[in-house]
């Protein structure tokens, strides 16, 4: 009697919780280069609530060319770290470099997670310290500089912070699964 013969060995979607932060960080960033896109379609889609120093926020409501641009090359970048997030999980990302997933997966992680910090001015520490009093408002209108550190506190550093993570343990995973 013949023996039946083996399938051959197919590649599988990495799949698993070691897996999900990856397709967690393709959420993350789907949901911020929309937002970029509806900015740079026209919409305000929280730009009033961007901490930006002032001369720049004032631009960015100005809908200035710049910030136009800079909303368009945004939504290009998270469109590309979606493709980069894939590539750690899915088959055809074995094509790509390793070492560039590598490079591009530590740095977006570390990146977020020190701008959720606010090591730069914003931040859980920056805003922190403005709530407090302990910094000024880089803000003439000091009540305007509490409201955008309180939306900073709120919302954009927990969800950088958050990015950042998973960003890390993608990166993370990354590195034992070369190991292995």
């Amino acid at each position: 009697m013949t023996r039946p013969e083996r399938p051959v060995a197919v590649d599988r979607v990495r799949s698993g919780p070691s897996a999900y932060a990856a397709y967690a960080v393709c959420v993350c960033t789907a949901a911020y280069g929309l937002m970029k896109l509806a900015q740079a379609l026209g919409a305000n889609a929280l730009a009033d609530r961007d901490p930006l120093p002032p001369e720049l926020r004032q631009r960015l409501l100005a809908r200035d060319p710049f910030f136009v641009a800079s909303h368009w090359i945004m939504f290009t970048v998270a469109v590309a770290g979606i493709l980069v997030a894939l590539a750690a999980v899915r088959p055809w990302g074995r094509r790509v470099p390793r070492r560039l997933l590598l490079v591009v997966t530590w740095t977006a992680g570390v990146f977020m997670v020190v701008r959720a910090f606010g090591p730069v001015g914003y931040g859980f520490v920056g805003d922190t310290l403005v709530l407090t009093g302990l910094q000024p408002s880089p803000y003439q209108d000091a009540e305007l500089g509490r409201y955008l550190a309180r939306w900073d506190l709120m919302l954009w550093s927990p969800f950088f912070l958050v990015w950042g993570l998973l960003w890390l343990a993608t990166a993370w995973r990354l590195t034992r699964a070369g190991r292995a």
